[in-house]
Formats: C-alpha cells, structure tokens, sequence
C-alpha cells in the first residue's frame, strides 16, 4: 500500500505526489499480482484505474471528479442516487462500486451486512486532523453526544473483517468522514410576515398550505420530532430512537397537520425544494444549506433559520466496497487522503457545508471566505460559489453564525432506529393519508 507519509504536506496530493509514492506501493501492487516491475510501472498503471463511486446528488460533484483526474491521474466515475436507492444497492450490488459515499445513518443499516470493509487509521494521513465529532463525538471536551445516529457511534470496528460497531475509537474506520452539516428550516423573510424563532413555528396556521418537509424517512421523522417536542407535544426518551408510542404520537400529528391542509408538498430531490422555495408557493420547509443559498443565487431572499431548540445534523463520509484490492484499493486510499488534504473540503466549505478536515480546507480558501463562513465574521468582499458567482454581498453575515455556534447547538443527529421498520411503515402511512 501508498504510505500516506511519502506525500509532501505542502503540496497534498498532486500528480508528482502520486509518483513519489509509487515507491512505497509497488511492494503491495506487485504481491497483488497487479504489477511486476518498477515504480513508473506502478504509476502507469493507476493512471488506468477508475473508481467507481455512487451515492447522493450532496457530494457526487463533477468538479471533484475532474479535480481527481486533474490532480491523481486516475479516473472517477460518478453515479448519484437516493438516499433509499443508495441504501439498496450499498447492500444488494457490492461489485458495481468501488466507493460508497454515504451517510452515517445509511452506514448503519449497511455496514452490518458486510458489503464495506474496514479502513486501516494508519493509511490516512489527515486522521489526527478530523474534527472530534467524528472520532470522539464531541465537538469540544465539555461537549454532550446528540442523540440519533451520531457518527461516532458508527465511525470504528474492533478489525478487519468485523460488522458490529466499536464503542470506542479503534485502528480501523467504517467510514472516512468528508462532509456534514447543521440543518434548520429555510424560510422567505418577505412572505413569512413574522420572526421565526421555533421548530413549531412550520405548524403556524398562519402558513397553511405553504410549508413543506422532506419525505426521506429516517430525516422527515427527526424533523417532526424536533417540530413535535418544540410545540410542547411530546417529550422523547431520545429522538433518535422512539418507542412506538412515540412514533405514533409523531405520525398521528403530521397526518393531522395534512389533512388540515398545512403541508403544500413533501420533497425528495434538492432541485424540488429549491423550486418550491423559489416560486413561493413555500415559505417555510425543511431545507438543506446549499438549497438555501440556490435560492439566493436566483436573486430571492431566503434565510436558513437558526431555531431556539438547535439543529438537526448529519454527516457522510466514504466507504470501500468489500471486494476492492490490489492497485484499484491503492487508488481507493489515494483518493481517500486527497479528499481530506484540502481543496476537496474548501469546495464544500464554498457550498455551506463542512469538511472533516478543517485545518488543511482553510489553506485553500481566502481569509476572507474562512471568515465568512467558518467565523461568523462579516464579509469583507463578495462571497462567489464554487463556480465564482455571488452568493452574499460584502457585509453579510452567515445564517447562524460560527461553525462552533452551529455545530454547538446540535440538537440529534439523522437517524436509524431500533423500529427503523415501523416507523417507515408508519412515515409511508403519513404520505398516504
């Protein structure tokens, strides 16, 4: 295998970093029967190689693809799905994938099953870089674990050939962490006519038929819960984990919401809440950050509420499926270190999300843009997208502030419960009535 300490750290991974590499690689590619000659064989070849990754539309980016080609030589091949689609053929294909890029919540209906080896801690450079959340689970020391499905508690696995979870970390991860977030409702400030303040403020009669919730199960369910316990309705044992009866009090209230003709539309796609965002038949909905600042980009106020109760939270990071090996495993780590060593993370910083790697993301972005979306200072100049248009105007202020003020208040995380099949039979029962 690549020792990741043969890559400069003050380049990251580069297509001269791959070379120095090859070195150190041969041994294994060579064992594997891949190749049997010298290093520039080795790193011939990998320029042969294609990764074939799938998983949902968040992270399954063109411009990560031609930044892989650009920067590893090798090719990415990228196929974005559902999340339940994601879940499926997580389980069901395991050949048709090299990488799994998924959530936590979707790792642990997957990983038991066997379909995702275990990644060896030694093999990623950037380990001791990873925010805490994904390791510990604490953002700081004196830091609470959210309830749900939190990272942590599916990140590590006692070796390599386990499927149950290890309650501590260990030397071998599940998942390598990329991407996460802090969610909240998105609202439009000039249709709404009040301050949103409440998770209970989208059950308002006042926006009857002009609100909406996102039909993804076991994130819909997390959403109601914190609507449900913020209107005073029902206080969980722990959300991420309803009994029955809970779940049914939750179901029971959102039926009764619909057929009040509160919801105007469930969502499933990112491009759905957009538009019912932008065209205004929503005011308030379940949103995801960089759906909030699609809005904006089409020049119509949209604001990503901070709520009193806190956010709903997930992350994702990437698997190997269990077949990889050989040069194509390689290539697997390989991409794996260059996600974390810091253009990959400044991109999805640009984007309103997180990246695992804090520290190697803010040597690729400006101060100014670190300032603006990772401090909760004012912006100095323009904020532009990753593809150089305007999302903020000098003076704006990120929607809620700080990384530590959004991910501090983390209410649960995305979830899958020990009733994770009566509550999607439940939550289907909800769509239908």
């Amino acid at each position: 295998m690549t020792d990741p300490k043969t890559i400069d750290p003050t380049t990251g991974f580069d297509r001269r970093a791959v070379l120095k590499g090859a070195a150190a690689a041969v041994g294994a590619a060579a064992g594997s029967g891949v190749v049997t000659g010298f290093p520039a064989i080795w790193a011939q070849n990998i320029k042969d190689v294609t990764l074939r990754q799938f998983g949902t539309g968040v992270s399954n980016l063109n411009a990560i693809a031609d930044q892989v080609k650009k920067d590893l030589g090798f090719t990415l091949r990228m196929t974005a799905l559902d999340s339940d689609s994601v879940t499926q053929r997580a389980v069901t294909q395991p050949d048709s994938y090299d990488i799994a890029d998924i959530e936590y919540w979707i790792a642990k209906k997957v990983f038991p099953s066997g379909a995702l080896q275990p990644m060896e801690v030694k093999k990623i450079k950037y380990y001791d870089q990873i925010v805490p959340i994904f390791t510990t689970g604490k953002l700081t020391p004196d830091s609470v674990v959210a309830q749900g499905t939190a990272p942590s508690t599916v990140g590590f696995v006692e070796g390599p050939g386990a499927k149950t979870f290890a309650k501590a970390p260990t030397e071998w991860m599940t998942l390598i962490p990329t991407i996460y977030n802090a969610d909240t409702l998105g609202i439009r400030p000039d249709l709404v006519g009040r301050p949103i303040t409440n998770w209970k403020d989208i059950l308002d009669p006042k926006f009857k038929g002009k609100t909406s919730i996102l039909n993804i199960p076991s994130i819909g369910i997390m959403d109601a819960a914190m609507i449900c316990e913020s209107a005073g309705i029902l206080k969980y044992g722990d959300k991420g984990n309803m009994t029955e009866a809970e779940i049914d009090t939750t179901i029971a209230t959102l039926i009764e919401a619909k057929k009040a003709g509160q919801f105007r539309a469930f969502w499933k796609t990112f491009d759905e809440s957009v538009n019912l965002m932008t065209s205004g038949e929503v005011v308030i909905q379940s949103m995801w950050s960089p759906a909030v600042t699609a809005v904006r980009s089409k020049g119509v106020p949209c604001v990503y509420q901070p709520l009193a109760e806190g956010y709903r939270a997930w992350g994702g990071g990437l698997g190997i499926g269990k077949n990889v090996k050989g040069l194509v495993l390689d290539a697997a780590y390989e991409y794996i270190n260059w996600y974390l060593s810091g253009w990959c993370g400044a991109y999805l910083n640009r984007q309103g999300y997180y990246s695992a790697c804090l520290s190697t993301a803010k040597q690729h972005m400006s101060a100014d843009e670190w300032g603006f979306w990772m401090e909760g200072k004012p912006a100095v100049s323009d904020i532009l997208s990753p593809d150089g248009k305007v999302l903020e105007k000098a003076g704006a202020v990120r929607d809620g502030g700080s990384f530590e003020e959004r991910m501090g208040k983390v209410a649960c995380w995305n979830a899958v419960m020990d009733k994770d099949r009566y509550m999607v039979r439940k939550w289907n029962e909800f769509i239908a009535a």
